[in-house]
């Protein structure tokens, strides 16, 4: 049987996506062919696959760490939130369906043929299997029919390991409060207690573990540190969308929309020395920033309402009046054309078109055919123009456009539009390339009369694979490794 391990968290947040991304690299340092699966996802930062499909970059980041092609099988159930109460329903990569809160957690458990043949595919190919939990497993009003914490746990026979967040205060309440509401049989399959992001002297701590250790019943496996770390957030919550960036010499604002979505594609340049970006959600908090994007989102005519309501559509028109370069992408993209028209309701709207901002010279019709495709290209205009890039389109609607292209795709078409010092895109992880990065801080920097440095700024890729180095070491010296490799192999 193939081995298997789970990781579960007190919370969302606890960090049980890059403890999974660590155990994935260290296996794999080890020697081993290991593989992430979440049996359901919920996050509106989707990536596209090789062969097309729709899975969360969470796993996909685990993929890489693994060194397995990201597969939809390591993710076949994704939620896209598309409201408070409501979320799009992805099976296998490809959309299932919409629906409201209440009537996903009847129908969710109609999803475990789909997740247990995933989960039995990937196993006869990799061994072993580093599952993700979601949320918590005390969450006891969503007990029943659980398919994502300990009821998968059960459904695939795999110990536990839990993990509390130290960092916001109340860890050992945190790990007491979840083990102590789990039934007796859950409780049974939990093998370890993890601590996670702490910052201080671990021996000051140790009292506190060993009396967590009587409380529980339950060893503490280690005490995982507090990382910086150059890693993709997966949730709209992260503290780099809250947070003002650091001062650096060139200043990019990103719209906070309430349904962003794809938000990673903008982490390469806030790790370019010369580029900082900060997350906006109110028009005095714009200034004068040396561009300004509009990110991709869930709910294109609804944030494109919000952009009204708040006064920030006027104060980005405002802005690209005066030549402040301005890049949408995806559903950005969308909202800087003339008109978005939704005849089927598939966006919330209306059977009219909506207004957009008026920047480019296009117009998108909505449908309920999702376009995912993974493409290479140059651009041809706006402020990376001349870069090679590549990445993924993941969207609704088809946009026509009366001006020229953004970009010359590989595959023959063109994509985007550019019109004086604003530009659009479909194309997500515009900014996965060096290349891209670097030519738009040159050009930022130019416009601005800054002196440009050449960094030597590498591919995300080739950063991405160092980072996941340095996180598996920092775990592999952190945890009891030796008490790890018992619980995989059954015998602890």
């Amino acid at each position: 049987m193939t081995r298997r391990i789970m990781i579960q968290g007190t919370m969302s947040g606890a960090g049980k996506s890059l403890l999974c991304a660590a155990l994935c690299r260290i296996f794999k340092q080890d020697g081993l062919r290991p593989a992430p699966f979440k049996s359901q996802n919920m996050a509106l930062n989707s990536f596209v696959t090789a062969d097309g499909l729709e899975m969360g970059r969470a796993q996909v980041l685990q993929a890489q760490a693994a060194g397995a092609e990201p597969d939809v099988r390591m993710n076949p159930v994704l939620l896209k939130p598309c409201s408070d109460t409501g979320s799009q329903i992805v099976v296998n990569g490809t959309v299932r369906g919409q629906m409201a809160a209440k009537e996903y957690f009847r129908y969710k458990t109609e999803l475990i043929p789909d997740i247990l043949a995933a989960y039995e595919s990937l196993t006869a190919e990799y061994d072993p299997i580093v599952i993700e939990g979601a949320g918590s497993p005390a969450e006891i009003n969503l007990r029943e029919n659980d398919i994502v914490n300990m009821g998968l746990a059960e459904l695939v026979d795999a110990p536990v390991l839990l993990v509390g967040d130290i960092d916001p205060g109340g860890v050992f309440a945190q790990l007491y409060g979840t083990v102590a509401l789990l039934k007796p049989e859950e409780r049974a399959r939990v093998k370890g207690l993890i601590v996670n992001k702490f910052r201080g002297d671990v021996e000051i701590l140790k009292p506190g573990l060993g009396m967590l250790e009587e409380l529980t019943g339950l060893p503490v496996l280690g005490v995982a540190p507090w990382l910086r770390l150059d890693l993709d957030e997966e949730d709209s919550m992260a503290p780099s969308l809250r947070q003002k960036a650091a001062h650096k010499a060139v200043d990019i604002a990103v719209i906070r929309l309430p349904r962003i979505s794809n938000f990673t594609d903008f982490s390469p340049l806030d790790s370019h020395p010369m580029l900082g970006v900060r997350y906006v959600d109110r028009p005095e908090g714009l200034g004068q920033p040396d561009m300004l994007v509009l990110p991709g989102t869930k709910s294109t005519v609804g944030d494109l309402l919000w952009l009204r309501k708040t006064g920030l559509a006027d104060a980005i028109i405002s802005l690209a009046g005066s030549g402040t370069p301005v890049l949408g992408v995806c559903g950005g993209y969308q909202m800087l054309g003339r008109t978005l028209t939704d005849p089927d309701g598939t966006e919330g709207g209306g059977p009219g078109p909506v207004q957009g901002l008026g920047l480019l010279p296009v117009d998108t019709v909505f449908g309920p055919e999702k376009t995912r495709v993974r493409v290479r290209g140059v651009t041809l205009a706006g402020p990376v123009a001349g870069a090679r890039v590549e990445g993924y389109e993941i969207h609704t609607g088809n946009t026509t456009a009366d001006g020229p292209a953004f970009c010359r795709l590989d595959d023959g078409r063109m994509d985007g539009c550019v019109r004086g010092s604003v530009c659009g895109t479909y194309l997500h992880g515009l900014f996965d390339t060096g290349e891209a990065v670097q030519a738009l801080a040159r050009t930022l920097c130019r416009r601005k009369g800054v002196a440009y440095a050449d960094h030597g700024y590498d591919d995300r890729a080739e950063r991405l694979d160092g980072q996941l180095d340095t996180l598996a070491e920092a775990v592999r010296r952190a945890l009891d490794m030796d008490a790890v490799y018992r619980i995989l192999e059954g015998t602890a």
